[in-house]
């Protein structure tokens, strides 16, 4: 057997070995041996191998699968460039402490820094992220140590390959599969919960991933729980659908400490709260994933424990329920009241649309906005799973990252993804899948208003930039979505309104298809506004 084979088969192993069960390939000549050795592995049923043209949308293909599934999903590329376009996926699985494996083709030492074909120094290439230079007769266990560390977060494996590239034979891989996926660390620290004296006014933030430790703190404490979409919390009694409204009301200067769980990035009310000289920050932290944060903690725990209710504050949490059930109110008899379909109907549509077990994969921008003042109050348990790629917030790889999520789910399982259009554009080749790809039952929501709505309502949305705000922020781009789908042989919808939507998501075609709900753009800082507005008594 040739070098490059044993190696090859050898870093295939130990992924394995590590839990790997979905592992995405992008084709090239280098990464041969490693295509190769994926391809036997999988024939022996150890993994699932994807194949994907491009390597970025191929990193958030894995990187979707690792989220959802809660196992470490990996990458392959070839070198040169094709490592490069990793780095977008990495970085967010670095920001979001997602088990992301990079496992790229590299040549031979000997040929760095010569001008070779496809060569540039790759071990650097993925900034902070842990890696190994892995080269031919070198020991694996540092590999395995880092592929089973208990921090979540990508690892980037850089594999020098030699001629011959081919293997030999066919490998018939003798091997045990990985363990299953790991426990929150959430989980296992209630022994080393601290206790947190009741007394101030307090409300409990859960960010990006916090968990069900959010809500079990806010219920049993008897504190309001802001929740994002997709904090793992957006259920239960305490969850309040308006909090972003209410925090730019009067009941909001009452608030005296702030619990942090997980990754707030979503709302600039809850930025400024903790901003707030005069609030007092606890910071949830059970992985130490967050050791720093952008504004100042107070005190940091693995995880916290009350000796409640609050009965002292108990009307105060029934001034803040009150407060979300009328605006509520006010902001569906808004919307209702709008003679064209919005972008808030169709968050709420899908978030509907959503059943008990469903997967909902949430676009930066505006729809997970949007989402966030749509979404009902869920039932604990009902295992309705909302994610999105927030470590970084980007808007690339939606498509992508969104297909690898489904990829993971049972056959019963509905799977939804609601994005914008730009979002989508961005990522359109995350469509691209060959004839023999397992292609999941998704349906791809696309809020199609022609551009970036969400930087109307931003200080550069303001009139007097009106003179330059479409060529630099507005970006009209005029695409046929139908046309890109039908290249792609994608099943399409174009709907208008609410009830086209609804009859839409209603019927859902199978396999990969996409929803274009059509709404305006020219009126919506406007229509912000009035939302905004609803805070006002």
């Amino acid at each position: 057997m040739n070098s490059s084979t044993a190696l090859a088969r050898d870093v295939v192993a130990t992924l394995v070995e590590a839990g790997v069960v979905e592992a995405v390939l992008s084709p090239g000549s280098r990464n041969a041996p490693l295509a190769f050795a994926l391809h036997d592995a999988a024939a022996a049923g150890l993994l699932r191998l994807h194949t994907r043209v491009d390597e970025r949308s191929a990193a958030f293909t894995a990187l979707g699968a690792a989220k959802s599934s809660g196992r470490p999903a990996a990458v392959f590329c070839t070198s040169g460039t094709a490592v490069a376009n990793l780095a977008p996926a990495v970085l967010e699985a670095r920001h979001a402490g997602v088990r992301l494996v990079a496992v790229t083709a590299d040549r031979p030492l000997r040929l760095r820094g010569t001008s070779a074909n496809q060569t540039t120094d790759q071990v650097g290439l993925l900034p902070g992220v842990p890696v190994l230079d892995l080269a031919a007769g070198q020991d694996l266990a540092a590999a395995r140590d880092l592929l089973t560390r208990e921090r979540p977060g990508p690892v980037h494996l850089n594999v020098q390959l030699d001629e011959p590239l081919l293997p030999p034979d066919r490998w018939q891989p003798s091997l045990v599969a990985g363990p299953p996926p790991a426990e929150h660390a959430w989980r296992a620290l209630a022994e080393r919960a601290e206790q947190l004296p009741l007394g101030p006014r307090t409300v409990v933030v859960a960010g990006d991933d916090a968990g069900p430790p959010a809500r079990v703190l806010a219920e049993q404490a008897g504190w309001p729980l802001l929740a994002e979409p997709s904090s793992g919390a957006r259920t239960g009694t305490h969850a309040l659908r308006t909090y972003r409204l209410l925090l730019d009301s009067p009941l909001a200067a009452g608030i005296e400490r702030v619990v942090v769980f997980g990754h707030p990035t979503l709302s600039r009310p809850v930025t400024r709260l903790l901003a707030r000289e005069d609030v007092e920050i606890w910071d949830v932290d059970p992985d130490e994933r967050w050791q720093e944060r952008p504004f100042a903690v107070a005190r940091s725990a693995p995880a916290l424990r009350v000796e409640g209710p609050d009965e002292a504050n108990a009307e105060w949490l029934a001034q803040w329920w009150a407060a979300d059930a009328e605006r509520g109110r006010r902001l569906d008899a808004l919307l209702a009241a709008e003679p064209e379909l919005t972008p808030y109907e169709v968050a709420g549509a899908v978030a509907r649309a959503l059943p008990p077990g469903g997967l909902l994969w949430v676009g930066a921008s505006s729809p997970i906005r949007d989402l966030d003042l749509m979404v009902p109050r869920w039932q604990v348990g009902a295992r309705r799973k909302v994610l999105a790629n927030r470590g970084l917030a980007g808007i690339d790889g939606v498509v992508s990252s969104a297909v690898g999520a489904a990829l993971t789910r049972g056959p019963a399982s509905r799977n939804l993804a609601l994005l914008g259009d730009v979002t989508f554009l961005h990522d359109a080749g995350g469509l691209v899948l060959g004839p023999a790809e397992t292609r999941p039952d998704l349906t791809l929501v696309v809020v199609n208003d022609d551009g970036g709505s969400i930087f109307t309502m931003l200080e550069q949305g303001a009139e007097s930039y009106g003179d330059r705000f479409e060529q630099l922020f507005g970006t009209p781009h005029g695409v046929d979505l139908a046309a890109w789908c039908a290249a792609t042989r994608t099943p399409h919808w174009r709907v208008e309104s609410l009830a086209e939507l609804e009859h839409a998501l209603a019927q859902p075609a199978g396999g990969v298809e996409v929803v274009e709900a059509r709404v305006r753009r020219d009126n919506r800082r406007a229509l912000d506004a009035r939302i905004r507005a609803l805070t006002e008594d």
